[in-house]
């Protein structure tokens, strides 16, 4: 009896050594599930030619097409798209900016008329306008045309009491829509908003200082707007970049002074501002021709537009269309 008992005394460690070892296996292999890499979304077809993507809390990602003038949505952590509104819907033309708003549970998106640059769609309608969906759903909610003659409605964004700003890229305004309004107005215009020959204002974000950035793709330029207490535009001021910056798009703020801000010549960008400079540093290259970013978590994602194979088909094929993760960008 005694040397049983012994026996199963000694046994015990290596059995509670064995247990250690198998659940410090199983814990590694869940941490490293967990702390998996996100994949890259693959967007369907060879014509989708993304122009702009939003996203929610959640991570669900909202991707637009510029030649088929429809919008997909990505679930979280799926590698592919699933369609969300059809070519038409509510009038759509040519897709670009697209932005969600989730407290007001609506889909924002700049529908325009590319037709003159050889864009045709084979649905939607004029004129150029800003269309709200059910985020949910995809329902159609309203249209607002942008007033002018010659528009194009480029990007968007929210500010906290839900007043929605445009950035029209052939007329050097910065547009409005109050809540509970029912049309577009001029909030501010500036000739350096304005670039001979081709697209001027392009992306648009509100820092933490409540006042208005944005740039111009042709143009090169990175502006900010001073927001009155009323709500009016206040001074334009050029921002001076610490280096040149080629076809800026889509920006997005991150944090106090800090935005995303994608460059058509291929990169993501950090852009840190301190008072009237900016300081731009790449967070990654290498991109064809890209148009957009939104930011989920630690997570950037971009989307790669491959403009140029549409607007000049002597270019070649583009690649597959697909939204790229980008982690370590910094807030």
């Amino acid at each position: 009896m005694k040397r049983t008992f012994l026996t199963r005394v000694r046994r015990k460690p290596r059995l509670t050594a064995a247990l250690a070892a198998t659940l410090l296996a199983a814990s590694v292999a869940a941490a490293g599930h967990a702390a998996a890499a996100p994949a890259d979304v693959l967007l369907p077809g060879d014509r989708f030619y993304p122009e702009s993507l939003s996203s929610t809390p959640d991570g669900t990602l909202y991707v637009g097409s510029m030649a088929e003038g429809v919008v997909v949505r990505v679930a979280p952590g799926a590698t592919t798209a699933q369609p969300f509104i059809p070519a038409g819907s509510n009038g759509l033309l040519s897709v670009l900016g697209v932005l969600t708003d989730a407290a007001h549970d609506t889909l924002w998106v700049c529908s325009s008329d590319l037709s003159a640059l050889g864009v045709v769609m084979k649905a939607g309608s004029k004129p150029v306008a800003l269309k709200s969906f059910d985020l949910k759903t995809g329902a159609p909610k309203a249209s607002y045309p942008l007033p002018g003659d010659h528009t194009l409605c480029n990007d968007v964004v929210v500010a906290a009491d839900g007043t929605v700003y445009v950035t029209d890229s052939f007329s050097p305004h910065i547009l409005r829509l109050k809540p509970g309004a029912t049309q577009l107005e001029v909030w501010a215009t500036d000739e350096r908003f304005s670039v001979k020959g081709g697209a001027g204002l392009d992306g648009i974000a509100i820092g933490s200082d409540n006042a208005v950035y944005v740039n111009t793709y042709n143009g090169g330029g990175l502006y900010r707007v001073a927001m009155a207490e009323d709500g009016s535009a206040g001074a334009v001021t050029t921002l001076k970049t610490s280096r040149p910056i080629k076809l800026p798009d889509a920006l997005r703020s991150i944090g106090p002074g800090t935005f995303l801000m994608i460059e058509g010549a291929g990169t993501l960008d950090r852009v840190t501002v301190h008072g009237d400079t900016a300081q731009i540093d790449v967070v990654r290259g290498g991109f064809k021709l890209p148009v957009s970013v939104t930011e989920v978590g630690d997570v950037a994602w971009v989307a790669e537009g491959q403009l140029n194979h549409l607007f000049d088909p002597k270019t070649g094929k583009p690649g597959p269309f697909k939204v790229y993760p980008v982690e370590g960008f910094t807030r």
